[in-house]
């Protein structure tokens, strides 16, 4: 487990089924290698959480609570949005470490956080 498993919008990848099956390279695999290149990334998310702030996640920015990128896509019908945006403030409050114990105990995409 690793924290380039936590994509930019705080879903954990590794248990996502389309990125086993080989459907998904998830949100940052690759692009610490050179196996893909950031400048060729179009998920806006992704752009200015890794790209023009240099973040892990955008749990780590300064501006979380008022990016309307980020909240808007929240926002979006279905219920993963939702177990982002938690898993994003679960990571907040208690660090990487505290996150990736919990998320790898998930069968699903998406566990309980306490």
């Amino acid at each position: 487990m690793s924290i380039l498993e936590i994509g930019c919008c705080c879903a954990y990848c590794k248990t996502c089924r389309a990125l086993r099956d080989g459907n998904c390279r998830g949100c940052k695999l690759g692009y610490d290698n050179g196996q893909r290149d950031l400048q060729k990334a179009k998920c806006t998310i992704k752009v200015c959480c890794m790209k023009e702030m240099q973040l892990q996640t955008c749990a780590d920015c300064d501006g979380f609570s008022s990016c309307t990128t980020l909240q808007n896509w929240y926002q979006k019908v279905g219920a993963k949005y939702l177990r982002y945006k938690k898993s994003c403030k679960y990571i907040r409050a208690h660090g990487y470490d505290n996150f990736l114990k919990i998320a790898n105990e998930w069968k699903d995409a998406s566990g309980k956080l306490t």
